[in-house]
């Protein structure tokens, strides 16, 4: 099912990246937040701080890929990242038009909750490596959510979920389109691996494992609803027994 499977005995670059974050996709895949979406235990709270956190992160997210494109080594790739940047806030938008009218998120409460501990620390990683490094570096940065986000849309799609919300997000993740998306990221992965030294190898290798873990944290984030140990003051008592550290 999943691409790593398919590409496991190739001796492709994203093989080798994949072997190294196995543990991790298991533990991602036996999360209680992604547990609960495909029983409907998963509480409203969290998935809700969850696609809050999920919209703070996009833009980041997608300021990464910008980076991508502008020093992508050809025309194709740097197109492919501009759309795929273009598109991350194209779905930032669509949580606002969906999840948040159906969790009751507004504009307002949303441009005044700070980013989790976790959000910041993965965006602020992701940003630093896309501006600070190489080409392969920043694409073995941000590989990752495309990547886990694309295996785990497959496995959750096959569990389904008695909640319609949870299984709307199953679907968006699980389905072809976005996993045409993903497929295409891999091709520029593959592509590039020959090329790279062993040095480059294994620094893209420690960024793709590094977000790889931010993908883990940010899920268990939701889960706990994370909040920072000392909040300020006005955001702490709008935020009342409504998060917890």
């Amino acid at each position: 099912m999943g691409e790593h499977v398919d590409k496991a005995a190739g001796g492709t670059l994203s093989a080798e990246l994949w072997s190294g974050i196995e543990d991790i996709y298991a533990a991602i895949l036996g999360h209680p937040f992604i547990a609960g979406l495909t029983d409907g235990s998963l509480g409203p709270e969290a998935f809700r701080f969850y696609v809050i956190q999920d919209a703070h992160y996009l833009r980041e997210y997608a300021r990464a890929l910008s980076v991508c494109a502008a020093k992508a080594p050809a025309e194709p790739e740097i197109a492919m990242f501009d759309r795929h940047a273009a598109g991350a806030i194209e779905v930032e938008r669509s949580l606002h038009e969906s999840f948040f009218r159906e969790l009751g998120v507004t504009e307002e409460e949303l441009a005044s909750t700070p980013m989790a501990p976790t959000t910041l620390a993965y965006t602020s990683y992701l940003l630093s490596v896309a501006y600070g490094g190489s080409f392969s570096e920043a694409l073995g940065a941000v590989l990752p959510c495309y990547w886990i986000y694309r295996e785990v849309g497959e496995a959750l799609l096959e569990r389904g979920s008695p909640d319609p919300l949870y299984r709307r997000w199953i679907e968006t993740y699980g389905g072809e389109e976005f996993g045409e998306i993903v497929r295409a990221v891999l091709e520029v992965t593959d592509r590039l691996g020959p090329e790279l030294s062993e040095v480059d190898r294994r620094r893209m290798a420690q960024h793709f494992t590094t977000t790889s873990r931010y993908e883990w944290m940010f899920w268990d984030a939701g889960w706990r609803r994370e909040a920072w140990p000392i909040a300020p003051a006005g955001f702490r008592e709008r935020s009342r027994g409504t998060a917890a550290v």
